[in-house]
């Protein structure tokens, strides 16, 4: 079958602490999964049915090995998952301190092989022809990386759906900066942005919700997304703008939610929704996975996003048409 979504941005071997409220000082036990924005969005798009890719580079090494065969084994094709003769397979350790934000600790030194990105890395004919393309902000944080994307966001040539995930990890970054600057760049090339309040300041210089939506739409975005955390999320497209109430979850690990958001998002995109479904939709989905401990792993199928939409919001917020 056709590729229907390729995303490019980090990959890494993600080990979780099963101890809520724990440090990295205390005694605990970590669970292995992969993670990395790019590559959960495409195990996210993938476990709901579509045929998904990351490109992305990993050692040459075992975790190496290990981030290829899970990708497999997630559904997700491997075809442009390069491999890196000497930098290392990156490490994130993630403690629950707590669940709702949990610390992270990268082992990207001295660069990442996701960093090492090369413009060969991927086909013209792959770029103009598949149906979403999707950019983590955090892989634009280093060279020859950098270029790279830009280049081939250059190729694609603002085809529909050409998706900017804004996701700024400040760790990754020489100074907030330079994310500004190439972020920021990234969206001209955009027909979908999406990024919470802090993301949208880095990008476009304001973290309120409807200004930050006015600067996007502004830059060419047709369909603008700006997560609001407890306020919902603001849906906003030239012909207006809506609020999408959030669904109530008891969080037991913030991390992936917001993955499994984005991979529903292209599931609502390549089905061909209207705005707000596709967000009320992916607002579902990130609440699944912000009550289960791993990213990847715990990306819900579309049966479970359909049952817990099935049940009303109980909140006394309203949500706002366009």
């Amino acid at each position: 079958m056709p590729l229907e979504l390729l995303t490019v941005g980090r990959v890494s071997v993600d080990l979780y602490a099963d101890a809520p409220g724990a440090g990295f000082g205390d005694d605990q036990r970590f669970a292995k999964s992969v993670g990395g924005t790019a590559t959960n969005v495409a195990v996210a798009a993938s476990r709901l049915g579509h045929v998904t890719a990351v490109l992305t580079k990993v050692g040459a090494d075992p975790f190496g090995d290990y981030v290829v065969a899970k990708l497999v084994s997630l559904g997700v094709d491997p075809s442009f998952v390069g491999r890196h003769p000497t930098l290392r397979t990156p490490l994130a350790f993630a403690a629950m301190t707590p669940p709702e934000d949990p610390e992270l600790l990268f082992y990207r030194e001295p660069s990442a092989p996701d960093m090492q990105l090369q413009p060969t890395d991927v086909d013209a004919a792959t770029l103009r022809s598949v149906p979403v393309f999707w950019v983590a902000g955090s892989a634009l944080a280093e060279e020859p990386a950098r270029s790279s994307i830009a280049g081939w966001l250059d190729q694609r040539g603002r085809a529909t759906h050409t998706v900017v995930d804004l996701d700024y990890r400040a760790q990754l970054w020489a100074d907030e900066h330079e994310a500004t600057t190439h972020i920021g760049a990234a969206v001209e090339h955009a027909t979908v942005a999406i990024g919470n309040r802090e993301e949208c300041r880095v990008a476009v210089g304001t973290d309120d919700p409807d200004l930050a939506a006015d600067r996007l739409l502004e830059r060419g975005v047709v369909l603008a997304i700006v997560k609001q955390g407890g306020e919902g999320v603001l849906v906003a497209t030239p012909a207006g703008r809506a609020t999408v109430r959030p669904r109530p979850v008891d969080v037991v690990c913030g991390l992936g939610a917001g993955d499994a958001f984005g991979g529903a998002v292209v599931h609502g995109l390549l089905v061909g929704w209207e705005p707000v479904r596709v967000v009320e939709y992916a607002n579902a989905g990130g609440a699944i996975v912000a009550g289960r401990l791993l990213c990847a792993d715990a990306m819900p199928t579309d049966a479970e996003i359909r049952h817990l939409m099935a049940s009303p919001i109980p909140s006394d917020g309203r949500e706002d048409g366009a």
